[in-house]
């Protein structure tokens, strides 16, 4: 347990067994002066899809912290959890990101938009946030829209925080996410939203808006990058502002899902949180996984065998493996390549890594495969004694790619 820190960095892990590797990526960044809090998060999703329990991401980070004598804080973090999902989450977490998504869009009922009104009254005439050129004044219809949408969201936020409050007898971290919506949180619907958070009393220290543009599974983002530049800067800016007015903690910071491999966003955020002297959370989603698929592949043998096998069962199973991610992902089935195309497990490879300027790239295969961990889990000890005896090869991808694609672009 410890301190959340400027920077944090979600390292999602599949199935618990790249944790050494994901360290040694923070530990590099150490020695160049940046220090970032690992915080190893899964979800109950993955839980149920894995087999795993809540407390084996715990065992995992405390082993590898161990191993490598990592003497800084780090956390574990319950993720996209809710009230029906979160009590065994409770003794092993001291992260926790509440997921709301059910509720936006669901009405509060009059007696409760009349109380949050009564705690807003001040922001419904005009106001200005530092840095943002222009008066935000809200209309009347704007609010009402705002009262529908997102109050009783917060609300419910609330309730999940108060269990785990009254269950945790240590300190804890709060992040609320919003980002599994239709469309992007405007500065004012972000700042409605942090003061219905207020006035339920959820002390949050990171808040996952969405933005602007595709945030798809495991690829580059698609979208406009001066709109996402705005809106970042715009959302840095309102909660520099919320902070003072609602008296959340001072390490209050945006957090960014499906935020693994937007490699064309990262220098725009890079420079944004230096200018604005801002901390940042992020989350890595699946992008080990793929590391590990990758590795497997170079190892060539029958570690390649196995990466082919997943695929193929990707591709029988397609509508089975994808269908929870189904906002989240932009495949075109016409240009999945058939296995019969790779004569190599280093022709997989290239196909899978994502390096967004080579001709052997194919983000629909990235896409699809990043859904397919299932079927590696229900290999049990087969996959498992595979990562294990080509260990090496997957521990320098793994490494490679937190540290030079995401921590460093990210941070230095």
């Amino acid at each position: 347990m410890g301190s959340l820190g400027k920077y944090s960095f979600g390292t999602g892990d599949r199935y618990g067994k790249e944790g050494k590797a994901q360290l040694e990526a923070i530990l590099k960044m150490q020695k160049d002066g940046v220090k970032v809090t690992p915080v190893w998060n899964k979800s109950n999703r993955e839980h149920e899809t894995v087999g795993t329990k809540p407390d084996t991401v715990r065992k995992e980070a405390d082993k590898v912290v161990k191993e490598l004598n990592f003497t800084r804080d780090y956390l574990v973090d319950a993720d996209h959890i809710n009230l029906k999902t979160v009590a065994p989450y409770i003794p092993v977490s001291d992260f926790f990101t509440i997921d709301v998504a059910d509720f936006i869009g669901k009405a509060a009922n009059e007696d409760e938009k009349q109380e949050f009104l009564n705690f807003f009254e001040k922001y419904t005439s005009e106001f200005q946030i530092t840095g943002i050129d222009r008066t935000i004044e809200i209309s009347q219809d704007q609010l009402d829209k705002m009262l529908d949408d997102f109050l009783l969201a917060m609300k419910k936020a609330g309730e999940v925080y108060q269990k785990i409050s009254s269950g945790k007898t240590g300190k804890f971290y709060t992040e609320v996410s919003i980002d599994e919506v239709k469309n992007p949180q405007s500065p004012v619907e972000l700042f409605f939203i942090l003061a219905a958070l207020s006035f339920y009393k959820v002390p949050i220290n990171t808040i996952a808006p969405k933005f602007t543009g595709a945030f798809n599974k495991g690829v580059d983002y698609r979208g406009d990058l001066k709109q996402f530049e705005k809106e970042f800067k715009e959302d840095l800016l309102v909660l520099k502002y919320a902070i003072k007015e609602f008296d959340f903690p001072s390490n209050l910071k945006l957090s960014l899902h499906s935020g693994s491999d937007k490699f064309s966003i990262y220098p725009i955020i890079n420079n944004l949180i230096h200018k604005h002297d801002s901390g940042l959370h992020l989350k890595t989603a699946g992008t080990t996984w793929l590391e590990e698929l990758i590795g497997l592949a170079e190892s060539e043998g029958e570690a390649y065998e196995f990466a082919k096998q997943i695929y193929t069962g990707a591709l029988e199973r397609y509508d089975e493996l994808t269908k929870d991610y189904v906002s989240v992902l932009d495949i075109d089935k016409d240009k999945l390549p058939k296995v019969e195309i790779f004569s190599s497990g280093k022709d997989f490879a290239n196909a899978l890594r994502h390096e967004e300027n080579s001709n052997n790239y194919n983000p629909h295969f990235r896409q699809l495969l990043h859904c397919a961990y299932k079927i590696a889990a229900e290999e049990g000890n087969r996959f498992f004694d595979l990562l294990e005896k080509y260990r090496d090869k997957i521990e320098e991808n793994v490494t490679y790619n937190l540290y030079e694609r995401h921590l460093k672009p990210l941070f230095l």
